[in-house]
């Protein structure tokens, strides 16, 4: 069968059949999309007698997902997808042109077929490499369950980005982040099941700002210091990323019909958005993911009862080594990172680390900036598609004459370098997070503080339709 036939036998999210959505029409199915979200998170697969995964946290954070739960796979198949196609594409290994209607239609087909061989390809990779291992007899039900809660993350990030505010994927990933975020600074229910509020300062609290005011109360340095520099290095991170948020370059244009009409352009310093670290950060998770499943299945390989999968996974040691799941060697530490501040206030650093934080920082650089490329050269951002948008409403370039050949030039100039130095930066800043720590994961925080100040300004777009009392919280 032609690939071109089986794209129209996949179902899809229908489009609206307005042109621009209601406010709360966008409110309803974001906030419905969110709760649904929540409650496939709080169900656990059934059948499932060990969850090697639930110590990659990390994982879990970059992926949107809580494993042990029907949404295990969490966003990963959808990122996956993106990225093997654009690689594909920006090679040209595979040629589809991006700038007509068709092809752009054609290139969203080809990604939903890929996200559906992940979604098939990693369920049965989770539980064949006994990542989540299944109780005797449940192997093909807990593949399925896995494949179920794939199809539910892809159908409600259709429902999001046609119905909804944004990006499903920047959604989830940003409501799990949220979520741990508020529970890695104020939980208060330790790993024993203990409340340490019933005996504050006698009882140890995992949340960090209690930590904080347990350490002041029982004068631990240590401990006041650690607490006080995840505190304050998600403070500054937040600072920084919204002051970079704010950098633009504004094109003036004109529109030809109105005589004295003008305005500005805005083309963010992050132009690509928060779309490049997400694909780095998720490239990360499931290179260390898949490394500690193939460990996993190869420690349970015994002489005489290898399955295949458990031989293939004997051979592929050179993906790393997990202790407490935290990578101790091999590809999985090297683009890894250690939270070297942290290190440094208890003396436990070493010039190791040191070598790992510069491979983490030139891994998240190098594929930040390419991933900002390819991105930009095929979700319609380019210089070419950008002017022809331009152009079709009738504006053009103030003291230059109408031409999108002029537009396209003008675009072309600001376009590139603000992708290169965006992607630059934005994989420099994840990865130096990275090192010094925050309350969640360097990349984490930046991924959230990015998608919220995103789904901010898709709200405020909104503002003339909000009731007075939400308007005035957006600024109106």
């Amino acid at each position: 069968m032609d690939l071109r036939n089986l794209i129209t036998y996949i179902p899809e999210v229908r489009k609206p059949e307005e042109k621009k959505l209601s406010f709360n029409t966008k409110l309803k199915w974001t906030l419905i999309v969110l709760v649904a979200f929540f409650i496939l998170a709080n169900v656990s697969l059934f059948g499932l007698s060990n969850n090697a995964l639930d110590r990659f946290e990390y994982l879990a954070i970059i992926l949107g997902t809580d494993f042990g739960s029907i949404i295990s796979l969490g966003v990963g198949p959808i990122v996956m997808a993106s990225i093997i196609l654009q690689l594909l594409t920006g090679s040209k290994i595979l040629d589809i042109e991006t700038t007509t209607e068709e092809g752009k239609r054609f290139y969203q087909g080809v990604q939903k077929v890929l996200i559906l061989f992940f979604i098939v390809f990693e369920a049965m990779v989770y539980v064949l490499m006994q990542g989540l291992e299944a109780s005797p007899g449940f192997t093909s039900i807990l593949i399925l369950q896995l494949i179920l809660g794939g199809l539910a993350i892809f159908y409600m990030d259709g429902v999001v980005n046609k119905w909804g505010f944004g990006s499903g994927v920047s959604l989830f990933i940003g409501a799990g982040v949220s979520w741990r975020l508020v529970t890695s600074a104020f939980q208060f229910i330790n790993q024993q099941g203990e409340n340490c509020l019933a005996d504050f300062g006698n009882t140890a609290c995992p949340g960090k700002v209690l930590v904080l005011i347990e350490s002041i109360i029982n004068r631990l340095p240590i401990e006041f210091w650690s607490a006080l520099s995840a505190v304050v290095i998600t403070l500054i991170i937040f600072l920084m990323v919204v002051w970079a948020q704010s950098l633009k370059v504004e094109i003036p244009l004109s529109l030809s019909r109105i005589r004295g009409y003008a305005i500005k352009y805005p083309l963010q310093f992050f132009y690509a958005s928060v779309i490049p670290v997400i694909l780095t950060a998720a490239l990360v998770a499931n290179l260390q993911l898949f490394a500690g499943m193939f460990e996993n299945a190869a420690n349970q390989c015994l002489l005489d009862s290898c399955t295949t999968f458990q031989k293939f996974s004997t051979n592929l040691g050179f993906l790393g080594k997990f202790v407490n799941g935290q990578p101790v060697s091999g590809l999985a530490f090297w683009i890894g990172s250690t939270n070297v501040l942290d290190l440094l206030i208890r003396g436990g650093f070493r010039m190791v680390y040191l070598l790992q934080g510069l491979t983490h920082v030139l891994f998240f650089v190098f594929f930040s900036t390419l991933f900002a490329v390819l991105w930009v050269k095929t979700s319609g951002m380019d210089a070419k598609s950008m002017a022809h948008k331009v152009s079709a409403s009738g504006l053009h370039i103030t003291g230059f004459r109408q031409d999108q050949r002029v537009l396209e030039s003008i675009f072309e100039r600001y376009i590139i370098p603000l992708t290169v130095m965006g992607g630059i930066a934005i994989g420099f800043l994840a990865s130096i997070t990275n090192l010094l720590g925050a309350l969640v994961s360097g990349t984490a925080i930046l991924l959230v503080i990015m998608i919220m100040y995103q789904f901010f300004q898709n709200i405020a777009k909104h503002e003339a339709e909000m009731n007075p009392a939400m308007r005035n919280v957006f600024g109106g």
